[in-house]
Formats: C-alpha cells, sequence, structure tokens
C-alpha cells in the first residue's frame, strides 16, 4: 500500500516521537528524571488499544503523547495494562518470513531458528525449527520466572533471620532465602538490599539488651535450607572462576558479589560465610555502646533434620527469634533477575522454587519444577532437558516454540500471577541487558518498542520477548543461534534487526 505526504496514520508517527523520546533521553536527561522514563516504557505499549482513524474529512491534529510515553509521578500512576485489541489486522505468514529470513543469516558458522506469533490468536506467522532443542542460554531465565511465579507467587518474601543459640550469647544468622541481602541499613524502596544486615544487627543488638545479655557474643550461620551441590558440575569451571555464578547459598550478599556496584569479577566462594562475616561486623558496631563485644569467628552451625528437601524450615527448632528482615517481593526478584540476567539469582529462585513445590531444595530440584511448571502451564508439551535453570549449562536444551509460549503465557495468557514478569524484560536501547543495543540505523525503529531476554554464551545468542507490529498488533517471538562463531558481531546485530522488522511489520 503506497503511503501519502502528510498522511502518515497517527500511529506510526506516536511510534517515531517514541523513538526520539528513547533518544533524547539517552543523550541528555538527568538520571534520576531517567529512572522514572524508565518506569513509563516498561510498561508495554504495545497491549493498549489502538486509537481509532480520523474521519477523512478531519484534519489530523499534532498527537499528544500516550499515556505510556508520560513521566508518572509515581510509581501508582504508571498506567495498567489494557486489553488486547482484535481489530487490528494480524500479518500475514509469508510477508513475515520474507521480512526475517535473510536478517536471520549467521555470520560465520552455525544457524539460527526462530518463532513468531500473534499473541493473541496464537497463529504462528513465522517457523524456522521452532520445535528443534537448542542451547538456550540465559533465555531460560524466562521459564525460571515461570515457575518462580506459579509456586512462590508474586507477593511472596523470605525471611532472614536472627535466631538464639544454645544459651544467651549465641547468635545464629538464618538464611530463608534472600541472596540480595545489603550489607547497610534495609533499602525499603529497593529490591537489591530491601533487608539489610545493619538494620537486622541493630534489631539483634536491642533484643540482646533487653534480654540483659553482658560479654563476649559470638555469631554462627545457618545454610542448609538449601541441599546437594552448591556448584553444579555443568557449570564449566572458568565460568565460576570468572564470576559468572557461585556457590549456592540462601543467605547472600549482593547476589554472592563483594560491592553491588561491580558486576563483574570472581565471586565470593562462600557467599554465606561471607554474609556473616558482615553481620558480625554490622552486630560489633551496634552493641558496643552497650558494653558487649562480639567474637571475630563466625562459625557455620549444625544443619537442624530436614532441612534443604522441602520438608521443614529453617529455624523450626524452638529457638528464639532475636530479628527477622523480609526480601523485596518474588515478583520484584524476577524483575531484577530478567533485566540483569543474574545468574546467581536465578538458581537462588529455582531452589526456592522447588521447596515450594515439595522438592529438595538442589539443583535437582529446580530443573525439576522449571520443567514441570512449564507443562503444567502449557508452554511445554513435555518434560524439558535441563541441566540448570540459569541458562549457564550448555546441556539445556530447549525449542524456540517454547519461549514464544511462555512470552504469550506473561503477557496475556490465563495465568495472572505470570503478569508480574512484564516489567522485568529488558526495553530495547533503553534498560537491562538491551540498554545498549538498538542504537544503529539498521535497529534504531526498535528502540523502546522490542522488549525482549537476550542470552549470550561463547557460541550461542538468544533473543525472546514481544513487540507491537505498526499496525498495532502484539507479536511474541524467539530467536536462538546455536554453533556460532564466538565474538562474530553479526550475530547479535541479525537478532536485533530482525526483531526492529516485526516492531515496523505490516507485513501484508
Amino acid at each position: 500500500m503506497t503511503k501519502t505526504a502528510g498522511a502518515e496514520p497517527r500511529r506510526h508517527r506516536a511510534r517515531r516521537a517514541a523513538a526520539a523520546v528513547v533518544a533524547r533521553v539517552r543523550k541528555s536527561w538527568p538520571a534520576a528524571l531517567l529512572v522514572a522514563v524508565l518506569l513509563a516504557v516498561a510498561i508495554p505499549s504495545a497491549l493498549l488499544v489502538v486509537p481509532g482513524f480520523l474521519a477523512p474529512d478531519q484534519p489530523a491534529p499534532a498527537p499528544a503523547a500516550p499515556a505510556w510515553q508520560q513521566v508518572p509521578a509515581t510509581l501508582s500512576a504508571v498506567p495498567a495494562l489494557a486489553p488486547l485489541s482484535a481489530a487490528a489486522a494480524i500479518p500475514r505468514p509469508a510477508a513475515v518470513a520474507a521480512q526475517l529470513d535473510p536478517l536471520l543469516a549467521a555470520d560465520g558458522g552455525g544457524n539460527f531458528t526462530g518463532q513468531v506469533q500473534d499473541a493473541l490468536t496464537g497463529e504462528v506467522l513465522f517457523d524456522r525449527g521452532g520445535a528443534d532443542a537448542r542451547v538456550p542460554a540465559s533465555n531460560l531465565k524466562l521459564l525460571t520466572a515461570v515457575a518462580a511465579l506459579r509456586t512462590l507467587g508474586p507477593d511472596h518474601r523470605f525471611s532472614t533471620k536472627v535466631l538464639a543459640g544454645p544459651d544467651n550469647r549465641q547468635v545464629v544468622l538464618t538464611g530463608g532465602g534472600d541472596v540480595l541481602l545489603g550489607a547497610g541499613a534495609s533499602d525499603r524502596d529497593g529490591v537489591r538490599g530491601h533487608a539489610g544486615l545493619a538494620t537486622l544487627a541493630a534489631r539483634t543488638a536491642d533484643s540482646l539488651r533487653s534480654a540483659g545479655v553482658t560479654g563476649e557474643v559470638t555469631v554462627g550461620f545457618d545454610d542448609s535450607l538449601f541441599s546437594g551441590p552448591a556448584l553444579n558440575p555443568a557449570w564449566g569451571l572458568g565460568d565460576v572462576a570468572a564470576g559468572e555464578v557461585a556457590p549456592l547459598a540462601p543467605l547472600a550478599l549482593n547476589a554472592a558479589r563483594y560491592d553491588p556496584a561491580v558486576t563483574t569479577g570472581p565471586r565470593p566462594q562462600d557467599p554465606a560465610a561471607a554474609a556473616a562475616a558482615e553481620f558480625a561486623g554490622q552486630l560489633r558496631a551496634a552493641v558496643e555502646p552497650a558494653g558487649l563485644t562480639v567474637a571475630a569467628a563466625v562459625e557455620r552451625a549444625p544443619a537442624p533434620a530436614g532441612t534443604g528437601t522441602g520438608t521443614g524450615t529453617v529455624g523450626e527448632a524452638g529457638q528464639e527469634v532475636l530479628a527477622a528482615a523480609d526480601s523485596a517481593t518474588v515478583a520484584e526478584q524476577v524483575g531484577a533477575m530478567l533485566q540483569d540476567s543474574d545468574n546467581y539469582l536465578a538458581e537462588a529462585l529455582g531452589r526456592l522454587a522447588a521447596l515450594a513445590s515439595g522438592r529438595p531444595g538442589s539443583n535437582d530440584g529446580a530443573t525439576a519444577v522449571v520443567g514441570a511448571e512449564a507443562v503444567a502451564a502449557g508452554i511445554a508439551p513435555a518434560p524439558l532437558q535441563l541441566a540448570d535453570v540459569s541458562g549457564l549449562a550448555m546441556g539445556n536444551q530447549v525449542p524456540a516454540g517454547t519461549f514464544v509460549r511462555a512470552v504469550t503465557a506473561i503477557t496475556s495468557g490465563p495465568d495472572d500471577r505470570l503478569r508480574a514478569a512484564l516489567a522485568g524484560f529488558p526495553v530495547a536501547g533503553v534498560s537491562g541487558t538491551l540498554d545498549s543495543r538498538f542504537g544503529d540505523d539498521a535497529t534504531a525503529r526498535g528502540a523502546g518498542l522490542v522488549r525482549a531476554k537476550t542470552g549470550t554464551l561463547n557460541t550461542v545468542i538468544a533473543l525472546s520477548g514481544y513487540v507491537v507490529d505498526a499496525d498495532g498488533r502484539l507479536l511474541v517471538f524467539s530467536f536462538i543461534g546455536n554453533g556460532l562463531t564466538p565474538g562474530a558481531a553479526g550475530n547479535r546485530a541479525a537478532l536485533d534487526r530482525a526483531a526492529t522488522a516485526l516492531a515496523a511489520c505490516g507485513c501484508r
């Protein structure tokens, strides 16, 4: 169909305006305002009803920026998701293939598979090996998100407790699954550091003073909630040494990072002990004015019977709870996991989901619950071959079609619990692991519009997410490349250009 100058539909101009907004934001807006904009764009414009066309004899007024582009005054001011419109035209499969096939060409060795589906009807619009099992890299975190939200619930929080030991001068820091503890005071508005060890230490000191405790206090720690090997044998030792992951514990600072601001490089190899040592230091500062002292050493406490199996809860041995601090919600932690592609957080959520389902809090329990929940949610037709739940292992095998169904379930499926994962999808050119992508001439039209989970290993690259096309149709996609030439920049560009083509696609 030929366009007439000056008669471009309002939605097309609005989409160009959105891309311009993103570009201006990235170049010049202050950081505080950028955060507010990210809150706004994290709500998918794709799901808002497309306004009707003006009558031909009416002049087209300058379009106001739609609600999803507005900077919200508060989080509660972000517009809610509206129902999808069935009136928008569905792209023709042949036209979609004509757009995508030339773009999905591997740079060097390997190949891409992929699938595109209309979210409202479920019609498959593009399929290139969409049922073929592939190494999915971090796209696997989408299935972990589904399992966590279905088993734990979006509003669930994990409690880190300080329990009284065998005598009143012993305290035991007890891990309840929060691996995003902060060293300082609890940040009630944050996800990482929502529960802070300084706050937990202050509450513990108050309890000790109230009980009239004097003398030296010793600190122990209990990380027995999880079971099985703390390091998955499917992970390469080089990945562990590089800090891609660390031994799993239900008690950790900053997702097992030394510094929350440094997200690369080596991690603590005993995250629970590192958290306990930090807690002891905070407690030492909190009790000194009261005449108490805190021993320098921290020791791992004996594991209560039944822990790590889903049959008991750490701390249920009659000990007095001296202090407690709760984590951010599962929904918020799932969002952080998807935005930052945090392997450690993903593995912890998988084990916590396993415990919630009555399985052991181990890697085997995590892979079992993620696979089972994918089947139960109608996302996978049969059990999946999983080696971990973060996507770091090369032994995972998941088809692109499974991720298409997962994203469809999150965006528009019948289970409202899964909608909590929407805010975690990185936004092209703006946030998370997509913040530095979609910036060249071939992909700028997708900036601010494509929302997708990334995945990258040495010879693997993947992108699964959703976008609204030029006619207002919500399209869900997954593209996975395997056997690729390491370091070939064209492979990432191929996926970004394919997603951008969907954003611009009328495809009729």
